[in-house]
């Protein structure tokens, strides 16, 4: 089966880690956030405020709200978006991640 790495002759980047709710995973270089978590098979990172109900990415091109997740203590981070750095702790993300809005 013919890979799309294949087709345009591409290597593998370098690669370094972040953190996931303490779970240190593979991250290739220009990767996501959305990508290295689904690249470790981690479909879901942050819940709704409402239901608690679990979601990850939807869209994929950053027009939905989805895949929030929060970032070296930033929340409300795109996952679809966001570049993986070096080093970065990643943390699931429950409801809004503002805690003075109590949700």
């Amino acid at each position: 089966m013919t890979t799309p790495r294949d087709l345009v002759g591409g290597e593998p980047t370098a690669t370094h880690t972040v953190t996931f709710d303490g779970r240190e995973l593979p991250a290739q270089a220009g990767q996501t956030v959305a990508a290295v978590l689904w690249s470790a098979g981690i479909l879901s990172w942050r819940t709704t405020r409402g239901t608690g109900a679990p979601r990850g990415v939807f869209c994929g091109i950053g027009q939905c709200f989805d895949c929030l997740v929060t970032v070296n203590g930033t929340p409300n981070q795109r996952a679809c978006l966001v570049p993986a750095g070096p080093g970065d702790t990643i943390t699931t993300q429950e409801g809004t991640g503002r805690a003075e809005l109590g949700c």
